[in-house]
């Protein structure tokens, strides 16, 4: 299983985009407090749409309890600290669950956390000028690079709604 946690997200939107990510993905979504908004915030809602009543999501009073509630073996950190590219992991041989952590817009992770985690940190790479890239999008790259190591496991590679075969039946 796949756990995005988020480390005292500030932006709804930002959430809310996540939150449709874990849902479609099948991941456990875990907010730990203090968020800098009110999960029946209307920007949070728009960007999950409809899929916060799908998506399994855990609040956490802060790390700490996040920690005593989820033990594992490794946590994987998103940020700009980190020395490898997600795809850099293997995350084929962990026997446990996958805990993705990103931290809050303005500052990331707590940098007491990073400091004894540094061979699990990750950085998206980028150019040199960028100092990141937006929270949701960051969740989705690497909760996809660790499906596509998987094999994407439980998921449907093809279109479910329409079907399958939708874009034959299209008049020429």
């Amino acid at each position: 299983m796949i756990h995005v946690v988020l480390y005292e997200p500030e932006i709804p939107g930002n959430t809310g985009n996540i939150i449709r990510t874990c849902m479609a993905t099948n991941s456990v979504l875990h907010l730990i407090e203090p968020l800098g908004f009110s999960l029946d915030e209307k920007h949070l809602r728009r960007a999950g749409m409809d899929y916060a009543k799908d998506c399994d999501i855990r609040i956490h009073k802060n790390w700490d309890a996040f920690v005593q509630a989820n033990p594992a073996k490794h946590y994987y950190y998103m940020t700009r600290y980190g020395k490898k590219a997600p795809s850099q992991f293997d995350f084929t041989k962990e026997t446990g669950d996958i805990y993705l952590i990103l931290g809050k817009e303005s500052t990331g992770i707590d940098r007491r956390i990073l400091k004894h985690h540094q061979d699990t940190c990750m950085r998206l790479p980028m150019v040199a000028q960028a100092r990141s890239l937006n929270l949701s999008n960051c969740a989705a790259i690497i909760v996809y690079e660790v499906l596509r190591q998987l094999n994407y496991p439980g998921l449907s590679t093809t279109e479910v709604l329409k079907g399958e075969d939708f874009l034959d039946t299209i008049p020429e």
